[in-house]
């Protein structure tokens, strides 16, 4: 007996033909996540319960050795038709289940990428955090004589730090010129890498409203103005941009929302489109900008 997959379902063969089947739903989604779970060698339900009990069991693919004796050059593996059309399964429903399929594919990878720059930028902030905690213990340090020579291992360490930090900076930038070019060219690369972490990944950023994105590492000063009132944050992690941290205090809060939106957009085409908006959206941000220092 021979088992065979296909997209549309799975099948139990013998010399005289089909002797088994269990069809997939007639779904485009449902298809996708059995052809998603194909594509990462998984073992299908379906495959599991259609081929049980059966003895001298052959399959054709590697990641169904536990259910029979891999044969992939078995003649009948080639010789056997089994076709969609047969049981009423269309070409269009196969082309919109690969779509499903690709979008998927496309958003478990920008995750994985996502993890990569989150964890980068959370190790980016220790090294940093360390950094600053060296640097004040060799000042405070540095007063009392003589203390050069005992002072010199700290020294190599503040030394090491700074160069790994260096380090990590230059492999964040160059990650997300290829995780997130519209965004890297508009924010920075290291602004554009600390509101992927802020927000939790490059999906969630590009779902954000720009009102929200304005303000992501401003969540302290947020809180803190919803309980005890006063005056809300008007940016985030973005006043590190120099457009808006050397622009005049009074507009600050248009620029950073000029900005903002910019970053919304610049961070759809990232996770989804994949153009290159990066010319137009500049042009429009400088063209606001102007127009908010005439005013």
């Amino acid at each position: 007996m021979y088992l065979i997959t296909k997209w549309f379902g799975t099948f139990i063969c013998g010399k005289e033909g089909i002797k088994n089947k269990v069809l997939f739903p007639k779904d485009e989604k449902k298809i996708a996540e059995r052809l998603l779970k194909l594509d990462k060698n998984e073992i299908l339900t379906e495959e599991k319960k259609i081929s049980k009990k059966i003895d001298d069991l052959r399959v054709n693919e590697e990641r169904l050795q536990k259910l029979g004796l891999y044969s992939p050059s078995d003649s009948f593996f080639k010789s056997i038709e089994i076709k969609p059309e047969d049981f009423a399964y269309s070409s269009d429903l196969l082309h919109k289940a690969a779509l499903i399929l690709s979008r998927k594919r496309a958003e478990e990878k920008l995750a994985s990428e996502d993890l990569q720059v989150v964890q980068m930028v959370n190790t980016l902030d220790d090294l940093i955090q360390t950094s600053n905690l060296l640097s004040e213990r060799l000042d405070s340090w540095s007063v009392l004589p003589p203390s050069k020579e005992k002072m010199q291992p700290l020294k190599n360490v503040f030394s090491t730090v700074n160069n790994e930090i260096k380090i990590l900076e230059k492999q964040i930038e160059d990650d997300m010129q290829i995780i997130a070019p519209n965004i890297s060219k508009i924010a920075g690369p290291l602004i554009g890498a600390r509101l992927i972490s802020l927000s939790g990944g490059m999906g969630k950023l590009a779902a954000m409203p720009a009102s929200t994105i304005q303000i992501l590492g401003a969540e302290k000063a947020l809180f803190r103005y919803k309980k005890e009132g006063g005056r809300p944050p008007k940016h985030g992690v973005i006043f590190q941009h120099s457009c808006i941290n050397r622009s005049p205090r009074e507009i600050r809060g248009r620029i950073a929302r000029a900005f903002a939106t910019k970053i919304a957009i610049a961070a759809r085409a990232d996770a989804f489109t994949k153009r290159d908006i990066t010319s137009e959206l500049q042009k429009d941000l400088d063209r606001r900008i102007r127009e908010i220092k005439k005013l």
